[in-house]
């Protein structure tokens, strides 16, 4: 698992739509996951941290999961199928864990409320995220390319 935290949300140039925004801790790599308005806007409010007047829908759910004596522990980005991502929520009750099915943009919103983990799946990241910081990765692939024509067999034995 890779944790990610939210960097912000962006609108799609071409259709307006908003767009969440995760990085991984190092920002070496970015997720995009497009997501709606109403989704969109709370993730914002709790970002700015701006109270509403009444709950809104996460904090409902933050203070039900309260009054029901659990804890979100942390959400997870598990799956991308047919460009639709999958996310759960890891809760816990009672020392036993529990995993709700969610939209991320939700899971997200949910999280940010709780103060808990954002994570991704490697393999989600293997094949939807997109790096961000190439340079770094081009001198780390350069080191390492030094080292592999460095490296000799006795290296590896102890005299």
């Amino acid at each position: 698992m890779v944790e990610m935290k939210v960097s912000g949300i962006v609108l799609d140039p071409q259709s307006k739509t908003p767009i969440l925004v995760l990085r991984d801790m190092d920002d070496r790599r970015a997720l995009l996951i497009w997501i709606g308005s109403p989704e969109a806007n709370a993730i914002i409010l709790s970002l700015e941290k701006i109270k509403l007047n009444r709950p809104s829908t996460h904090d409902l759910f933050i203070n039900m999961l309260s009054d029901i004596k659990c804890k979100l522990n942390s959400v997870f980005i598990h799956d991308m199928k047919e460009s639709t991502f999958f996310a759960s929520l890891n809760v816990i009750q009672n020392g036993k864990t529990f995993t709700i099915d969610s939209r991320p943009s939700d899971a997200i919103a949910i999280a940010l409320r709780a103060e808990a983990g954002i994570f991704v799946t490697e393999h989600v990241m293997e094949s939807s995220s997109i790096p961000i910081d190439q340079n770094r990765d081009e001198e780390e692939a350069n080191k390492f390319k030094d080292f592999i024509q460095s490296v000799k067999p006795s290296d590896f034995f102890r005299s």
